[in-house]
């Protein structure tokens, strides 16, 4: 038998792992020898590579095979598939994809695919399905990210850069040696930060958090949640109302200006419009300060603690932190804009352990002392197709085709989509409103998806193609954002009639006469030389050193060497704003700004501000009722292997768990582990009760990620047997400006539930029939 450590190596978006199988199976993955804290997510792969809810060939819905396009498309997701083989599923792609683009050109095609479906720099489906398209004449597009997409198109107006800032934070190393005070705005969830984009070999917040809280540094949580920061940190925890943080902020704001604690000197060199900031803070236009009592009658944070924190960080080398939750909700700018103003009135912007950061713990490279390496991609090519919607108008733009939507300044018509074309992701998962995405996903004649196993995009598909999970192909894991480049060797060999989606569009592009522009003549090996080639060559030109593909292949991974000196965030801005200035109108941190005063948007004005969200307990219409959260899941990655071993052993009777308040749980006659129905005018679900103090009275959470199970005729309208959260949720833009999501911004009532539940079958597959 091998050691452990001579194993193949795969690499996740949860970690990289040594692959131990025996007789064609996977039999275990253990912990890759150089990570001190490996997640336990990867594990639940084991037990459904080969199980109920594979994917084992391709698939047509049986309606849609009987009558073709757009027939009975109020039956997606309730109805049998038939297999067919390979060679018909090709051409009845192919015959789709030139009837479409011919009867109505491509923007009729509609590619969003957001996910994160494999951590391999090759085998990326959005990038694979992306070049594909582009070969054929491109598709309609989504922009920004479910993630953050409100700060996205915020902060550039702010700082010049979004994606410039938020992978280059100030380093833990720096925060460690020079922080005093570090205030996280929505905390630091290590869950989160268990996962990370293009695949991890060394997870690193709970050792950076711990090294920080061991120099010293004083943590404060601002959070409904206390597990948003790690316990033995012994932080101190402010609960406010949730949606508030933009009024807490600017009672912090005001309690600066008011005791005269803000850096005049770095305002003024650093940034302009100050001062229409400042008059908002005292009362001008609207006749309201926006004092510490002004934001305690909002938040419930009392004012001698909010002028006490400002008083803290005024005297403190401070780190603000913003967590990306605090952009998923209603104006989800304003907390961004607001603690941007916030660090650039304490004047630390820029120097070590001080200033701010977006989104400790959010991943696991955010405050990661590790060189950037230029990895390489697979080349997508041009999409010449012009159309576009915020990442989360799709049911917007599949209800209102020609209808205009505002965006960032400019005025936009959404796209008459007849075709969904979907590889890797799943918006089942994603996207908020799911009945009502379930009645946008109707509208549209043809849906094809590229799936794995039997989870509800599948199930709402009309074509399923089966693809391979990471253990069945070979790869390179490669990222910006980790030290770590793994070879990925192949484990296994793929499952039924899976196929890659390389080798699945390769299929497709001969039948359409476009795969030698497609592949470019090259299969899977010589692509992933190719990208590494490619990497290796920019990484030589930075004077970082790579081996050879063939020795990269023989010892299984390398690691990059550490830079010097520590990550500071903006430090050489702040070291000369005149040779080093930001990407902003006026080369400076806009706290107003005059490019969003021309745009006259109510719901985003041209500085920080706050906007009374549309669902708050704070509102007019709260009437008792708990305001939800529905945060990320701590055991899987967003839906993927909810059906897992590791995700289904945390489930109560099968349900998702909801964790109440003792205070909410009592008055409502709710006992711990009872199922309770989660409802609004929306939809409803059913969950398991958790009971615990450590959660605000007033709030629920759910984690997001449970597959969507939709009651079937007989039941409650809009129930989702299993516990979706966002058959709760808002499907409402930010505002006119980023049309960002807004999950967190939502109230529901829970009762205990009368009777017995529906069985769960989200994890069952759907009625096969032979062709």
């Amino acid at each position: 038998m091998k050691n452990t450590d001579e194993l193949p190596l795969t690499s996740s978006h949860w970690g990289t792992f040594r692959v131990a199988s025996e007789n064609g199976k996977v039999t275990a993955l253990h912990a890759f020898e150089q990570d001190p804290d490996p997640s336990p997510i990867g594990h639940g792969i084991l037990d459904v590579l080969d199980g109920p809810t594979r994917i084992s060939a391709p698939m047509v819905r049986k309606s849609w095979l009987e009558g073709g396009p757009g027939t009975a498309t109020d039956k997606r997701g309730d109805e049998p598939f038939v297999e067919v083989s390979w060679e018909k599923a090709e051409q009845l792609v192919a015959d789709e994809l030139n009837r479409v683009r011919h009867e109505f050109g491509n923007e009729a095609i509609f590619a969003g695919c957001y996910g994160w479906a494999s951590a391999g720099r090759f085998h990326h489906a959005q990038s694979q399905i992306h070049r594909f398209l582009n070969c054929i004449g491109g598709y309609t597009k989504s922009v920004n990210t479910y993630s953050f997409a409100a700060a996205e198109v915020i902060v550039p107006h702010v700082l010049g850069s979004y994606r410039d800032y938020v992978y280059a934070a100030t380093s833990w190393q720096s925060i460690k040696d020079h922080t005093d005070l570090f205030v996280a705005f929505g905390g630091v969830p290590l869950k989160n930060g268990q996962i990370g984009q293009g695949g991890i070999g060394k997870h690193c917040q709970r050792d950076g958090i711990r090294a920080a809280a061991d120099s010293g540094i004083k943590f404060v949580n601002i959070s409904p949640l206390r597990s948003d920061v790690l316990e033995e940190v012994n932080a101190q925890w402010l609960a406010p109302r949730p949606s508030t943080d933009t009024a807490l902020i600017l009672g912090l704001a005001h309690t600066l200006l008011n005791e005269q604690l803000h850096d005049i000197e770095f305002l003024d060199r650093y940034c302009v419009g100050f001062d229409k900031f400042a008059a908002y803070l005292c009362g001008d236009p609207d006749g309201i300060e926006k004092s510490a009592d002004w934001a305690s009658a909002i938040c419930e944070i009392p004012a001698a603690t909010i002028h006490d924190l400002a008083r803290r960080m005024a005297s403190s080398r401070t780190m603000v932190s913003v967590s990306w939750s605090l952009t998923r909700q209603d104006h989800g700018e304003q907390p961004f804009w607001a603690a941007i103003t916030l660090a650039a009135m304490l004047g630390q912007i820029g120097l070590p352990g001080g200033g701010i950061g977006f989104g400790y713990g959010a991943v696991n490279s955010i405050g990661n002392h590790h060189t950037s390496l230029p990895a390489t991609a697979l080349p997508q090519g041009q999409n010449p197709v012009e159309s576009f919607i915020p990442v989360a108008r799709i049911s917007d733009m599949l209800l209102k085709p020609g209808a205009p939507f505002d965006y960032n300044g400019k005025r936009y018509n959404y796209p008459d989509i007849r075709l969904i074309y979907w590889a890797g992701g799943n918006p089942f998962h994603h996207h908020q409103d799911l009945n009502r995405m379930r009645q946008a996903w109707q509208k549209p004649e043809t849906i094809i998806v590229h799936e794995w196993c039997w989870n509800a995009h599948a199930k709402h598909a009309d074509i399923v193609l089966p693809c391979t999970t990471t253990l069945e192909r070979s790869d390179i894991a490669q990222t910006p954002r980790d030290p770590f480049v793994v070879y990925m060797e192949q484990a296994i060999e793929p499952f039924g009639e899976s196929r890659n989606d390389y080798d699945i569009f390769r299929g497709i592009g001969e039948r359409m006469g476009v795969e030698a522009v497609f592949s470019e003549g090259r299969d899977e090996q010589q692509w992933i030389a190719w990208i590494y080639d490619r990497t290796r060559e920019k990484a030589a030109a930075q004077h970082i050193e790579m081996p050879s593909l063939e020795e990269l292949k023989r010892d299984r991974w390398l690691e990059i060497m550490a830079p010097d000196k520590p990550k500071i965030m903006l430090s050489t801005f702040r070291q000369n704003p005149d040779t080093n200035p930001l990407r902003t109108p006026s080369g400076k941190i806009e706290i107003y700004s005059e490019t969003i005063a021309t745009f006259d948007y109510d719901d985003c004005p041209p500085h920080p501000t706050w906007l009374e969200p549309i669902e708050w307990l704070g509102g007019a219409d709260a009437g008792g009722r708990l305001h939800l959260i529905s945060n990320q899941p701590s055991t899987k990655l967003h839906s993927q292997l909810d059906h897992g071993s590791h995700s289904r052993a945390a489930k109560i009777d099968g349900h998702e768990p909801i964790l109440l308040n003792p205070h909410d749980a009592q008055t409502r006659g709710i006992g711990s582990e009872e199922l309770v129905r989660v409802f609004n005018d929306r939809g409803s679900c059913v969950c398991g009760v958790i009971i615990d103090d450590r959660i605000r009275p007033g709030v629920a959470q759910l984690s997001t990620g449970a597959w969507f199970d939709p009651e079937k005729s007989g039941g409650s309208v809009g129930l989702c047997k299993h516990g979706n959260p966002n058959v709760l949720t808002i499907d409402k833009g930010t505002s006119r400006l980023a049309q960002g999501p807004i999950a967190h911004s939502c109230l529901v009532e829970v009762e205990r539930m009368e009777g017995v539940a529906a069985p769960v079958s989200a994890f069952q597959a759907p009625e096969i029939v032979k062709g």
